[in-house]
């Protein structure tokens, strides 16, 4: 059980979120939200309130009527359920509701405390709200995709329940739910924030960093089985660089290649007398695929711990309009809502991610081409050269999806369109960022599998599987439950996605 008391770390939202425990709200919390809510209605009676007893957008200048302002909420709501495309995935919508009720639960923005009643009661039962992914601006929040997270709190609606798309109404039928009655302005407070990009975005950084991990694990493999010299791994010459993150992934490289029987001291074949060599048999360096993993994979790790910094201080943070502050008896209007710290951070992540998928890619092509490698056959065929393809035809899909992630990771963070009737003139696409990331990180994945599967085939080969690290043994393993050794074609797509659906699924050591 995790208890929510405003405050939630990335480790929370792990177990949340991907270990499904169930989640309380403390009662202090709660009192807070009463507070919160008691004092914006007092507080309202004879103020103009936005989006209390005013129209919205550029309809604020609109006063409502005492009698319609309830009828305003369920308007809002309605009108801006207008999402379409794909269905986001129940974990990311569940995400993104977990992300709205710790921001809500800060009493910031004037909710009855039905809603965020209800909102633990739907995370902790796995009923998740129908999200589309077209609709979100991410200025004025995600207004569309909340909108539909806010529907299903009046009970309309559809929500994935048990695999199944069902009505809100039948579900809420079914385990005993009852639906919010609007008390004041729970559907601007629902709509108005950037909880969707948000809860997308820490998921994505969760899957970024498992990513990284299996990246580091084989670039450490590949460096062992062509019997790299290990200078460019050390501590020496990494300290010599200030950057945290190569200092980190040469350090985790050289744990993992700690009991290699593979990796090699350049003092023991390169530093003496070669004075009667005139060409050298073996590199004098590896190729930066290889021997720049340190420089290339440490500002990814930099740039993911700062974008899951950022992150956390947003699921954190206040991101209504307005924003209640009952402690000074106030109500400040801003824009709070405005989503460009998420944008900017999701398209920082997805560079990263794609920068790695690159890395695969050409780790990829290092091991299929023997010209490269001298040591492997071509596509690291294990059969009959001519008669049999090995690896040849994934390496078709290695290219094309790490293309794909080049294209995708154009940044949304300038690509504002004003809208609106001009009110929303400057907005941050911060959803669509991080959904467009969530698929790099998707198509890195497959890049990975293809990659991870090579590597094994290429130990196969190299009957190298009793001199790797323990690590690369352990990874050899694992793999091998999945891909059998074949010399003979075999299709290849449900290995690949075998493999791939491992390396996502696997938590982390």
């Amino acid at each position: 059980m995790v208890t929510l008391k405003g405050i939630l770390e990335i480790e929370a939202f792990y177990k949340i979120i991907f270990q499904e425990q169930p989640i309380e709200i403390d009662n202090q919390t709660q009192e807070i939200v009463e507070k919160s809510f008691d004092f914006l209605k007092s507080f309202s009676e004879n103020k103009v309130i936005y989006g209390v007893n005013t129209g919205f957008g550029p309809m604020a200048q609109y006063k409502i009527k005492g009698s319609e302002r309830i009828q305003l909420q369920y308007n809002l709501i309605r009108s801006h359920a207008s999402g379409t495309g794909s269905e986001i995935p129940p974990m990311y919508v569940k995400a993104a509701m977990l992300a709205r009720l710790n921001t809500l639960s800060l009493g910031k923005s004037g909710v009855h405390k039905s809603v965020i009643e209800l909102m633990s009661n739907l995370i902790n039962k796995n009923i998740t709200p129908i999200i589309y992914e077209h609709g979100g601006v991410g200025a004025s929040g995600d207004l569309v995709q909340l909108a539909h997270l806010a529907l299903v709190l009046i009970g309309e609606g559809e929500v994935n329940y048990k695999g199944e798309k069902r009505k809100t109404e039948e579900v809420f039928k079914l385990e005993n739910l009852n639906s919010i009655k609007v008390e004041l302005r729970e559907g601007l407070a629902l709509m108005n924030g950037t909880s969707v990009m948000t809860g997308i975005g820490l998921v994505n950084t969760i899957y970024t960093r498992r990513l990284l991990n299996w990246m580091i694990a084989c670039s450490s493999a590949i460096n062992e089985i062509v019997k790299a010299y290990d200078d460019h791994l050390s501590y020496e010459l990494n300290q010599s660089k200030k950057h945290k993150g190569q200092r980190k992934i040469a350090e985790r490289m050289r744990e993992h290649l700690s009991d290699s029987q593979l990796v090699r001291k350049r003092e023991h074949h390169l530093y003496k007398d070669t004075e009667e060599d005139l060409i050298f048999e073996d590199k004098i360096q590896e190729y930066y695929s290889l021997r720049c993993v340190p420089q290339i994979l440490g500002p990814v790790l930099d740039t993911l711990n700062t974008v899951e910094t950022i992150l956390v201080e947003e699921i954190n943070s206040a991101n209504d309009n307005p924003i209640v502050d009952v402690e000074n008896k106030h109500v400040y209007h801003g824009g709070n809502f405005h989503g460009d710290y998420v944008s900017l951070e999701m398209d920082k992540l997805k560079l990263v991610v794609t920068k790695m998928s690159m890395l695969a890619e050409r780790q990829l092509n290092y091991l299929l081409n023997p010209k490269l490698n001298n040591m492997l056959p071509p596509f690291v065929n294990l059969g009959k050269l001519g008669l049999n393809f090995g690896m040849q035809g994934v390496q078709f899909t290695a290219t094309s999806t790490t293309a794909e992630n080049q294209m995708l990771s154009n940044p949304m963070y300038v690509h504002s369109i004003p809208n609106n009737n001009d009110n929303q003139d400057i907005v941050s696409m911060g959803t669509n960022a991080a959904l467009i990331t969530k698929k790099v990180i998707e198509n890195a994945f497959e890049v990975l599998a293809i990659e991870m599967i090579t590597i094994i085939q290429a130990i196969e080969y190299l009957d190298a599987k009793d001199k790797v690290s323990s690590k690369t043994r352990k990874m050899y393993d694992e793999i091998r439950n999945i891909v059998p050794v074949f010399m003979e074609d075999v299709v290849m797509y449900p290995y690949v996605n075998m493999v791939k659906n491992f390396l996502i699924n696997t938590e982390d050591e």
